[in-house]
């Protein structure tokens, strides 16, 4: 019987794979860099990761949605922001659609902890700005794409991104360079202007909010 001689590529794994790899290991540099930031502070990094989730929310979360966005239990959520509040960096309120409920805001401390570790990833940034501008369109338009993918499974959690927001109007101009619209400033809306987390953000129906994901992967 034949045998198919091996070629030098044969033990290369699938691109999808590589690409998966290639994330992980700059998800890993991003989380040393937080890390260091994060430890400077007198931080952990879920400590610092809902300082950062709390920042330009003014009308506070809940600690459920903390802890989906965190992929941590909510017993451990609640232990990093017991030890947020203690440090005055975080404070409670009653919630402003339930009075029962309990919110999470940042004090004005917090706010400020927040604004620093905002440059801890300044170095990648730079990075990310080096590389051609038409190179980084096609980079953020992939990511998106592959949220949208990710989104499917049930595992991302929820952003403030353009395509979940009730002001974005998907291909209002179909066919032209410019296809999607932003209903809040009334102007087209260019992929490279797409955002993953706006303060300005509006939650969508959850079937508008779908199609617009799945329009776009």
């Amino acid at each position: 019987m034949d045998i198919e001689a091996e070629t030098p590529w044969d033990s290369t794994p699938d691109i999808s794979a590589r690409i998966v790899t290639a994330i992980g290991r700059i998800a890993t540099v991003l989380r040393s860099g937080m890390w260091e930031v994060s430890l400077a502070e007198g931080l952990n990094p879920a400590q610092a990761e809902i300082l950062q989730l709390l920042q330009y929310r003014t009308t506070g979360v809940r600690l459920s949605w903390l802890a989906k966005q965190l992929s941590i239990s909510a017993a451990s959520t609640s232990d990093s922001v017991a030890a947020l509040v203690a440090k005055g960096l975080v404070r409670k309120a009653k919630a402003a659609d339930d009075g029962r409920a309990t919110a999470l805001h940042l004090t004005p401390e917090g706010e400020a902890v927040a604004a620093r570790l905002g440059h801890a990833l300044s170095f990648a940034d730079t990075a990310v700005a080096r590389l051609p501008a038409g190179q980084q369109q096609q980079m953020l338009t992939g990511l998106f794409k592959l949220i949208a993918e990710l989104q499917k499974t049930d595992r991302f959690p929820e952003l403030r991104a353009c395509l979940s927001c009730r002001h974005f109007e998907a291909n209002k101009y179909p066919g032209q360079e410019v296809p999607h619209h932003c209903a809040l400033v009334n102007a087209p809306l260019p992929i490279s202007f797409l955002r993953i987390d706006c303060a300005e953000h509006a939650p969508a129906d959850p079937l508008v909010q779908r199609r617009n994901w799945e329009a776009f992967a």
